[in-house]
């Protein structure tokens, strides 16, 4: 099982309680997907984890229920849909069986887990059907800023997770869709001190995708030349690429 698998599962339960921000982020693209014209084809939330945007979209409209798909068994497990509805698959090797002609992929802070997120997406947009829609949410290049701020300054390497950038992504839809919808919004988390935040992805189990894991002494450094407020608090910044786009 891929080590970001397993740091998923050890954190699943505290996850699927404590993401917030995943949480917010699911929400919000649910709503900008509530109205779309949908046709027969099936909906699919791809890196489900558990639940939370297809939750998030069955709240907001009736009738539509996604097929869950996660590569992690502990994330799904928490998800309180049906057995039926989930698919356990490593979106690393493309789409599961069932996915081609599908009506309406979705997927909320997942797409930056892959191996190839560009291509990826690329992938999942040839999978619609025609006129069939594509709603991702993912954090892109330019999120975590004072976590490679701090890094740079402490001359320690940045253990955080290499995210996509956005033109990328936008360049892999460009010749299959066409996109309705984008939006580049920055997300703001709190905490008293930067310590707390690298324990946070600890505890919820996201940071097995991280590069490496800081030894002590690079840890101190790294903390050292963290960007404060004048309270000692750290203010974490992500950058949230949105997109709906639209089969040709």
């Amino acid at each position: 099982m891929p080590s970001s698998v397993n740091a998923f599962s050890r954190g699943a339960a505290r996850y699927a309680r404590d993401a917030r921000l995943q949480q917010a982020v699911a929400w919000r693209l649910a709503h900008l997907c509530r109205d779309l014209s949908l046709g027969p084809g099936p909906v699919l939330d791809l890196g489900a984890g558990s639940g939370n945007l297809s939750l998030a979209l069955e709240q907001q409209r009736i009738g539509v229920h996604p097929l869950l798909v996660d590569n992690c068994p502990a994330l799904l497990a928490e998800a309180g849909f049906p057995p039926e509805r989930k698919t356990l698959w490593d979106l690393n090797l493309g789409l599961p069986p069932g996915a081609a002609g599908a009506s309406l992929l979705l997927s909320s802070f997942a797409l930056h887990w892959l191996r190839q997120p560009a291509q990826q997406l690329r992938h999942w947009a040839e999978a619609l059907a025609p006129c069939g829609w594509l709603g991702v949410a993912v954090p892109v290049e330019g999120s975590l800023s004072s976590w490679h701020h701090a890094a740079t300054a402490a001359g320690v390497r940045c253990s955080a997770l290499l995210l996509p950038k956005t033109e990328e992504l936008l360049a892999g839809l460009a010749d299959k869709t066409s996109i309705e919808r984008q939006l580049l919004l920055s997300f703001s988390c709190r905490y008293e001190r930067p310590l707390a935040f690298l324990r946070e992805l600890r505890h919820l189990g996201v940071n097995g995708g991280a590069r490496h894991q800081p030894g002590p002494g690079e840890l101190r450094q790294l903390l050292r030349h963290w960007p404060l407020a004048a309270d000692g608090s750290a203010t974490v910044r992500w950058r949230l690429l949105f997109v709906l786009a639209r089969r040709r």
